[in-house]
């Protein structure tokens, strides 16, 4: 059995397709409703941060292709305060299951990817040569 795996420039590059739809959905909200939308009446920190992900979400796309580890780093923050400040919002106020639910996916992702997305310097799994190095011990050989 083959296991591919990922390069951290691919593992980004997914982050950065998940933020453009994201991306898409803020903007065409911000489109049809304005910068100040109350979102129906929810709490202003909730309408404050739902439209400043109309602007960091693309920030993080940037990012993300050209200071990658800045780019991780803010990836992994939006998502998870997403899905915190969503989840508040589906508990007190009802919400669309669906895209909780996608975004919950999406954080489970790079909570799994973030590390490989980060990439290593001189360490860990060379893609390139298939050789590892871990912690300074010899890497192994097939068959041992």
């Amino acid at each position: 059995m083959t296991i591919t795996r990922l390069s951290p420039f691919s593992i980004r590059l997914i982050y950065a397709l998940c933020l453009s739809g994201a991306t898409f959905n803020h903007a065409w909200t911000a489109v049809q409703h304005g910068l100040r939308w109350d979102y129906g009446g929810l709490p202003v920190f909730v309408c404050t941060f739902w439209t400043a992900l109309t602007f960091l979400d693309p920030i993080a796309i940037v990012f993300l292709l050209a200071w990658p580890r800045v780019g991780v780093a803010l990836t992994t923050t939006i998502i998870a305060a997403d899905v915190i400040i969503n989840g508040w919002v589906g508990a007190n106020y009802g919400i669309d299951a669906v895209a909780l639910s996608a975004q919950v996916a999406f954080l489970v992702f790079v909570v799994a990817t973030v590390r490989v997305a980060w990439g290593r310097r001189r360490s860990g799994f060379d893609l390139a040569s298939g050789t590892t190095t871990t912690l300074g011990f010899p890497p192994r050989t097939r068959g041992q």
